[in-house]
């Protein structure tokens, strides 16, 4: 089988979400599959380092808004399949702007529909690419849908009206560079973050659905409780953050709220293993990778009661209504104080976080491209 791979996100300067699931189901699949021929496919207007088989990549190098707008959208030129020599089925891990030969096999994965669910999330600009895509139209013309969790499945199924025979429900893994000992000093945090005492752990992007203003919210009640643990916000500073800066600058404890900016891959590892638990209020999550690293490194977690967090958390997290910071504040407030709750979610956190593994996802998805590539 020819097999062929959009991978323009993996052109992002900095990794999350998307992008590091395309890397780590790629270089998984990569490692299994022996006997298809894969090729790559990517755009960017200067040239960047592919860190994925370059010697199977074809990169074109349009400005993005001329090859997605004018090109990929209105000219439907050129055909993705075909730039690479022609493959027999194609896949994309992520929607993007996409035109394609009329034979070829096509297969996507969608990660979630937050976009549809929650527009008053997203910047303008972002809400105006999403509506660009119009991926109600163009998810139809797939073979096969993938979701990543039974939350996103449903969501296609009542938003995009897709044939819930069309769609399979595959979880990611979690990100296997984490689990490497990179040898960090003990006083890492402490000399590059200003991280000198007992912290309370958020890590995603800095963005209005990841609920950061409720934490903050939360955080404060737990220091007037008398509570003297930091809040450590781990990540890019993302779209519509406004709100989430005037939250913290009139907090009281502002101080004590650190913002990290992007955190290396390789640094995810000694912020969850130091951390005293992690914290996770998202009003929205297609899958919710974060919660599952800290478990894997044995962190008592509270997320939220909403969308794929139940589905993949499971019982292994304290769950709350992320519209209610008090809620987050008790949640806190308890694990800080119950030793033997802590212990429980430690133990069954670290259980949970196993069943995720890139070789079990990168298993089923061979399975559905080798299924789609043999009908008829």
């Amino acid at each position: 089988m020819r097999l062929g791979v959009d991978i323009r996100v993996l052109m992002d300067n900095y990794y999350s979400g998307v992008s590091v699931f395309t890397f780590n189901l790629l270089s998984s699949l990569l490692k299994k599959d022996k006997l298809s021929t894969y090729r790559f496919f990517c755009n960017s207007f200067k040239r960047k380092k592919i860190d994925l088989s370059p010697e199977n990549t074809v990169q074109t190098f349009y400005p993005n808004k001329i090859f997605n707008y004018l090109l990929q959208k209105t000219f439907s030129y050129p055909k993705l399949d075909k730039i690479i020599g022609g493959v027999d089925l194609f896949y994309s891990p992520h929607i993007n702007f996409s035109s394609f030969s009329s034979k070829v096999k096509k297969v996507i994965t969608i990660h979630d529909l937050s976009f549809l669910r929650y527009p008053e999330f997203f910047s303008q600009r972002k809400n105006f690419w999403h509506k660009s895509v119009n991926i109600s139209k163009k998810i139809k013309d797939f073979d096969k849908i993938i979701a990543v969790s039974d939350n996103t499945k449903n969501d296609l199924i009542e938003l995009l009206k897709i044939s819930e025979n069309k769609i399979e429900v595959v979880y990611p893994g979690i990100t296997n560079n984490l689990f490497l000992n990179h040898n960090f000093s003990p006083d890492f945090l402490a000399k590059k973050y200003g991280i000198s005492r007992s912290y309370v752990l958020y890590l995603g992007t800095i963005e209005p659905r990841k609920n950061i203003i409720g934490l903050i919210k939360a955080y404060n009640l737990l220091r007037d409780a008398g509570f003297d643990h930091l809040l450590v916000l781990a990540g890019s500073w993302g779209w519509k953050t406004k709100e989430i800066k005037k939250e913290w600058f009139k907090s009281r404890y502002k101080k004590d709220i650190i913002f990290t900016g992007y955190v290396p891959s390789e640094e995810k590892s000694v912020f969850y293993s130091q951390a005293e638990l992690f914290v996770y209020p998202s009003f929205y999550e297609g899958f919710g990778f974060p919660p599952l690293e800290a478990m894997y490194f044995s962190l008592p977690v509270i997320s939220s009661n909403v969308s794929s967090l139940p589905e993949v958390l499971s019982d292994s997290a304290l769950l709350i209504n992320p519209d209610k910071s008090g809620d987050l504040f008790e949640a806190m407030k308890i694990l800080l104080i119950d030793q033997n709750l802590k212990t429980k979610l430690r133990e069954k956190g670290k259980i949970r976080s196993s069943f995720f593994s890139w070789d079990k996802t990168s298993a089923d998805y061979l399975k559905i491209f080798e299924k789609v590539y043999g009908q008829k």
